[in-house]
């Protein structure tokens, strides 16, 4: 059976850049990563690994709400000069690189799911939690930081909502990490109240009626935004890939040494 490392490119090495006290330091950087990579080979024993990058293009997500992700921290210039010469590194390591037209996280998603649905098993390396609704059982997500999976079972629990409702839940309470808006009124206790009586943001809709006035004032004014903030957080699992699995094949001193 093939087993894919998929590894989340920027939410690794931000994550370990950041560990140094001059952002504008990338000395040993490289080793620092390439390090990280091979203890993900050596501990997962994958047939297959990618590195997946974020690309420069504007995503559908930003063309569709402008605010998506305003005012997070650029990635530091050094860093950003410097990612081509790491992703040469990396390929010494027969770690390749994937580069995305613009977010990393769909071509992650796709990538995934196609091996999954053709029986192989993907690990997808990344700390992102939106990565959890992608639950199938061929797909594991890896928080190389803390050393454990992450498991569709502890973000229910965080959540107080079923898997089914992740992204209803979202679409309501919104997700300020990714300035994602929600309905405006509705926060996190609503949302899973309205769930754990509707079951999803479409029945809600239906069943406005039956809904309190105040809330459904809310939930009528908002109703773009939950429609909006819905597509929002999906991920895309058919991007057309210019890779070939091939590519990511690892020979058997890649994950031994």
């Amino acid at each position: 059976m093939n087993t894919f490392l998929i590894i989340d490119g920027l939410n690794l090495v931000r994550r370990i850049h950041a560990a140094q006290p001059n952002e504008n330091d990338t000395n040993g950087l490289d080793n620092r990563v390439a390090s990280a990579c091979k203890k993900l080979l050596k501990f997962h024993q994958p047939s297959h690994a990618a590195i997946v990058w974020d690309g420069n293009e504007i995503s559908w997500r930003k063309h569709l709400f402008e605010d998506y992700k305003k005012g997070r921290k650029p990635m530091p210039k050094a860093l950003s000069e410097y990612l081509p010469s790491l992703k040469l590194h990396l390929a010494k390591i027969h770690v390749n690189s994937l580069d995305a037209n613009s977010e990393a996280d769909d071509v992650i998603a796709t990538l995934a799911s196609k091996l999954a649905a053709s029986g192989g098993e993907a690990i997808i390396v990344s700390t992102d939690k939106g990565f959890t609704q992608l639950n199938h059982p061929k797909i594991k997500r890896w928080d190389h930081f803390n050393k454990a999976y992450l498991t569709v079972e502890e973000r229910e629990q965080k959540l107080g909502v079923q898997h089914s409702q992740f992204i209803d839940y979202l679409a309501l309470a919104g997700d300020s990490g990714n300035k994602i808006p929600g309905v405006p009124g509705i926060g996190p206790k609503s949302a899973i109240e309205l769930l754990k009586i509707f079951r999803s943001l479409a029945n809600i809709y239906l069943s406005i009626d039956e809904v309190g006035a105040k809330q459904a004032k809310k939930l009528e004014e908002g109703k773009q935004m939950a429609r909006l903030s819905y597509k929002l957080v999906q991920l895309q699992t058919d991007m057309p890939l210019k890779a070939n699995l091939s590519q990511f094949r690892l020979p058997q001193e890649a994950v031994s040494s």
